[in-house]
């Protein structure tokens, strides 16, 4: 629904990268960061729908969607993300926002969250990956109980390092329509983020699949820093979600104050599959933070 939609493209550490505000309204503004890493905004656009309110704002981080795709892998590093957060917000004169992050922009938004960063009204860790160790054990354990003739492809590509062969991808295909998005089909923005992902960013950052972590944040761990955070905060997640509902309530006690809503017929894109009561769920913990 973009009403009144704005687009530009702001510079950031090895490149340009591309954003879009939808709505105009008088709200604090919502600043959103898409998962992956490298996965485009496209599946985020039902945030949009809180536009009467206030601006939803959109970028795509560099290395995916319509931002730029450098090919130097050494810009693929969280510290130089968080720098690219911090001239986004520079570039757009958010002197006061909400913030929104989704999977891996989870830990982008706790990253930035933990330097307290003045006018932060707000934080939203939704599908949060906060912990790497505590993603993995939650994943393998999905895994184990796909059907062996899916754990076996699995296992046979990873062993021949064949991770890019149709019939592994195909394989990965069962576990995402578990517990990256249950709708079928997909919606068409969701598909739209999955075809255009950035994996050059992905892989160098993450691996080869959700449950292969061979990438440099394989060592982030942040659930010893949860304490610093002194923001309203809201934990958002699927019953069936990648980030399990066991370890969000484990994040969301670290938090003091934290709010916690598990959606029960959602994996990790509750904002897609249950998108009225998760926009209605956004929309009513942001009223209530600007009136704390």
């Amino acid at each position: 629904m973009r009403l009144e939609d704005d687009r530009g493209s702001i510079d950031v550490p090895g490149g340009r990268v591309r954003y879009w505000i939808a709505g105009k309204g008088a709200g604090i503004p919502l600043l959103t960061l898409h998962g992956g890493p490298g996965m485009p905004s496209d599946y985020l656009s039902t945030l949009e729908s809180l536009c009467n309110e206030r601006r939803v704002i959109f970028y795509d981080q560099l290395g995916c969607g319509e931002s730029d795709k450098p090919a130097d892998v050494k810009l693929w590093r969280l510290e130089r993300f968080v720098e690219e957060l911090r001239q986004v917000r520079a570039a757009l004169g958010l002197d006061r926002f909400h913030l929104f992050g989704h999977s891996w922009g989870s830990m982008l938004g706790l990253e930035y969250a933990l330097g307290r960063p003045p006018g932060l009204a707000s934080l939203v860790l939704a599908g949060p990956c906060l912990s790497v160790r505590r993603w993995l054990e939650d994943v393998e354990r999905y895994r184990a109980a796909l059907p062996e003739q899916i754990q076996r492809t699995l296992d046979e590509h990873e062993t021949a390092g064949t991770t890019g062969s149709p019939e592994y991808e195909a394989a990965a295909m069962v576990f995402y329509k578990r517990h990256f998005c249950r709708l079928d089909p997909w919606p068409a923005t969701v598909q739209r983020t999955w075809d255009r992902i950035g994996n050059s960013v992905y892989v160098t950052m993450w691996g080869p699949s959700e449950f292969t972590q061979t990438g440099n944040l394989r060592s982030y761990e942040r659930v010893d820093r949860l304490h610093e955070i002194r923001i309203p905060t809201l934990f958002t997640c699927g019953r069936y979600d990648e980030a399990s509902p066991e370890a969000t309530a484990l994040y969301a006690k670290e938090v003091v104050g934290a709010e916690k809503v598990i959606f029960e017929e959602s994996s990790h894109t509750p904002h897609v599959e249950e998108e009225p009561r998760y926009v209605q769920t956004i929309r009513g913990f942001l009223r209530r933070a600007e009136h704390r």
